[in-house]
């Protein structure tokens, strides 16, 4: 089960999760060739499909889905102060529980709980949780998307094509076969075992796209009829083509036709690259989209053309070849040929290889996994001459921007806080081939707890002690549900950790503690699961204070910004499919752990920043594989005596 929700402690803000653009925009019905450069006052367009459109079988379940509960206060206190035991010195500890202690006796906590839970019983409002988590961890962030809110996926190898735009043409395809299904209403909804999962955030999948503003962004959906296009990114610019014709959609071998006409066309122009602007910083990509606004109407109907198209499609122009180098052209390339605000974005490099990269604020990562899974399994019709010279290429538009010397100059400064940003990821891709799922599985134990036990052990060893860590746990089972933390720090993980330490502790002993840890580990996460974790129902009595209301002592302590501070921020899939996945760290102290728990293998993706704080991906690395030995070496000792 994919557990995918990378950012969890980013600015926090109090502010409305939709806005809505006051005056429509009608794009003109000109060529763009022919539009006058001019300096307007244009008002782009609002959201045209509603969020309330619910249509077909993957929202038939939504009436009945329960809403987020508000855990009992005194239960996720406890948890709380258990939370710090492993964490924190006697001296301090001591403080802190006596705090939270006072907080839950005071009249304060009841008041807090009682508006929290009134909120959670209003009928207006589907998840108490909802529009303070996306504006607090997403859209009110201001830091920019690449690299510290996107996450991607590499894929393996496609061994049918061989050529880039005939994969292009291939993923293209089948992300239009995907989106026909949600459109027309065949597409089935996700379940957990026997639980149906909410599928609100399916409607910011396509035809979606994250707008720029102050003091938080907002999410524009356009309707899907009449707007089946896709953008193509090349070399700095961006084109888009008409995948449908009456409800016909185009052939492969007409989409790969098209896909070379603009390849093509991008290689033998250059153009200032407004797509790097999408990689600044929230505030100055704000700035800078009013400037283009401002700069002329071709930049409008441009601006339009991406934001409403159903997806993007970019043709990086590098030819990766280790792991890491995939990643990082999957993850950011260059970031000339990219808009960094759609959701969805496909990449495919000059050497046929490719990824997915997405956009995090309204989806995490189960609606996308399932996608890219059904993109990557799509079997195309093998009649189809791909590239035949019988065949008739698309139409397409070019999509250009008109840029003023500020437009010029903000692309310059975007460039360099690009370079700066991705160029301080120390990124590691190890593919763990010694043994994966069904070995774990066969040796009794949960796969991620064990790999969550694996990376407290490495993490340890390499630095010394065991620090806050952060695993995401899926609450889709409820309506608009996320994501719920996972604090995988316990004392039972650190007890063992403690024991392979001590080479006087017996191997029996060993295991005896670490099958408590995984014990441990896997109630928290069931809990999490189930809405009854600490974080969110902390954050969700914090956010319920009134003005003039005193801060309650418990959320001054510095425990408590200390123990959400994650050092390691993990999220696990398990998919055959995927050469890497990943995301950033979410602090500079911190690293940044995807795993993709394979049959055989485990693929494990570190990110973190090279700096006074010792971190270093290679190192984590090694540290895990290490581990990852001897805890499978110390589990098969049982065996072995049982036999």
């Amino acid at each position: 089960m994919l557990k995918v929700a990378i950012l969890s402690t980013r600015r926090l803000r109090n502010l409305p999760a939709y806005k809505v653009c006051p005056v429509d925009f009608a794009a003109p019905s000109s060529p763009l060739s022919s539009l006058s450069v001019s300096q307007p006052t244009i008002k782009m367009p609002a959201s045209s499909r509603s969020i309330d459109d619910e249509y077909g079988k993957l929202f038939e379940h939504q009436v009945q889905m329960s809403r987020l509960p508000v855990p009992e206060l005194s239960v996720t206190l406890a948890k709380y102060a258990e939370s710090l035991e492993p964490l924190l010195s006697a001296d301090r500890l001591a403080h802190s529980k006596r705090v939270i202690e006072e907080f839950g006796r005071s009249d304060l906590a009841k008041e807090l709980q009682c508006r929290l839970e009134a909120r959670a019983n209003d009928p207006s409002i589907p998840n108490w949780l909802e529009e303070w988590w996306n504006n607090l961890s997403y859209m009110g962030y201001r830091d920019p998307l690449i690299p510290y809110v996107s996450y991607h996926y590499s894929f393996n190898d496609d061994p049918e094509c061989v050529r880039p735009n005939q994969r292009a043409a291939k993923i293209i395809c089948a992300a239009i076969s995907f989106r026909r299904m949600l459109v027309d209403g065949s597409l089935e909804p996700e379940m957990a075992k026997d639980k149906p999962l909410c599928s609100h955030s399916y409607k910011f999948m396509f035809n979606a796209c994250r707008i720029p503003d102050k003091p938080s962004d907002y999410c524009r959906i356009v309707q899907y009829s009449g707007n089946e296009t896709v953008v193509v990114a090349r070399n700095g610019q961006f084109f888009s083509f008409a995948f449908s014709h009456d409800g016909v959609s185009l052939s492969m071998a007409e989409i790969e036709a098209t896909l070379d006409r603009i390849v093509a066309a991008a290689d033998s122009n250059s153009a200032v690259p407004v797509g790097i602007l999408t990689a600044d910083d929230r505030d100055s990509w704000a700035d800078n989209r009013k400037a283009l606004l401002q700069a002329s109407s071709v930049n409008a109907v441009t601006l339009d053309a991406i934001e409403s198209s159903a997806f993007l499609l970019s043709l990086e122009k590098s030819s990766p070849v280790t792991r890491e180098e995939l990643s990082r052209a999957i993850w950011h390339g260059d970031g000339r040929s990219r808009w960094a605000d759609k959701p969805c974005q496909f990449v495919v490099t000059d050497n046929a290889r490719a990824g997915f990269c997405g956009e995090h604020s309204m989806m995490d990562g189960t609606p996308t996994l399932r996608l890219v899974e059904y993109v990557i399994r799509y079997k195309h019709n093998k009649q189809e001459k791909a590239g035949s010279s019988a065949v008739c290429a698309a139409a397409f538009v070019p999509l250009p921007f008109v840029t003023s010397p500020a437009v010029a100059n903000a692309v310059k400064k975007a460039k360099s806080v690009f370079n700066v940003g991705v160029s301080k990821q120390h990124l590691n891709v190890l593919n763990f081939a010694a043994y994966g799922k069904e070995q774990i599985k066969r040796l009794g134990c949960s796969p991620d707890a064990f790999i969550q036990m694996v990376i407290q052990l490495a993490y340890t060893r390499l630095h010394g002690a065991a620090r806050p860590t952060y695993e995401s746990s899926m609450t889709r089972t409820f309506l608009h549900g996320r994501t719920e933390t996972c604090r995988s720090v316990t004392n039972e993980s650190t007890a063992w950790c403690r024991a392979l330490a001590d080479s006087s502790t017996t191997t029996h002993e060993r295991i005896r503690l670490f099958r408590l840890a995984l014990e441990k580990h896997t109630r928290l996460t069931r809990e999490a699961v189930a809405g009854c974790g600490v974080d969110r129902h902390l954050l969700g009595l914090r956010m319920v204070l009134r003005p003039g209301e005193q801060k309650p002592e418990m959320f001054e302590d510095p425990a408590y910004s200390y123990s959400s501070h994650w050092y390691l921020s993990t999220s696990q899939i398990s998919s055959e499919n995927f050469t890497s996945y990943g995301w950033s760290e979410v602090t500079p102290k911190g690293y940044g752990i995807a795993y993709n728990i394979r049959k055989d293998s485990l693929i494990i993706h570190t990110t973190c920043i090279r700096s006074s704080y010792g971190l270093d991906s290679d190192c984590f690395a090694q540290a895990f594989e290490t581990a990852a030995i001897d805890v499978r070496n110390m589990l098969l000792s049982e065996t072995k005596e049982k036999q």
